[in-house]
């Protein structure tokens, strides 16, 4: 099983950050757009070609974002209305999510089939998750799938914080 760690950089005006894997290679590059319309997320191999990227639907009720994979969309992940905790869908062939993935503390399954699994860590200096890849074949979809959902996270978190308090 293959072990990737992700970690954004704090302070930062452009989302920009590194996938190691556990001998602390860079193994992918995320860059996401910067005062950009729609907000976009790259995600490049170490050969800087991209093999992912994510996109926020703009014209939309709620926050909803496509992942594409080597130019194919393979996973839509929609805001689901709710008054007490954000839920999200993912829609793709065959993939669900298990598990508390708003804390970032989830699998991946395709099929029935665990293809990887997701855990924050804490007590770091910017978000920071470890990423178990079972299935190798579905890497840059899994990097993929954690940038989008923490994006998701983010947008919620500036929407709640910019809500004045009654």
């Amino acid at each position: 099983m293959r072990q990737l760690y992700i970690k954004q950089k704090m302070l930062s005006l452009k989302d920009k950050f590194t996938v190691k894997d556990d001998q602390e290679n860079e193994v992918y590059f995320v860059e996401g757009s910067f005062m950009q319309i729609p907000k976009t997320f790259s995600i490049m191999d170490s050969s800087k070609r991209e093999v992912a990227l994510i996109t926020k639907k703009i014209f939309s009720f709620l926050p909803t974002f496509f992942v594409e994979v080597n130019g194919q969309e393979s996973v839509t992940i929609k805001k689901q209305f709710s008054f007490l905790k954000a839920r999200y869908s993912i829609d793709a062939a065959g993939m669900e999510v298990r598990g508390n993935w708003w804390d970032m503390d989830f699998e991946v399954l395709q099929n029935g089939e665990s293809i990887g699994s997701v855990s924050k860590k804490w007590f770091t200096w910017g978000d920071s998750y470890q990423l178990d890849i079972a299935n190798e074949t579905m890497e840059p979809l899994l990097v993929a799938l954690v940038v989008a959902i923490d994006c998701a996270k983010a947008d919620q978190a500036s929407v709640t914080s910019s809500i004045p308090n009654m």
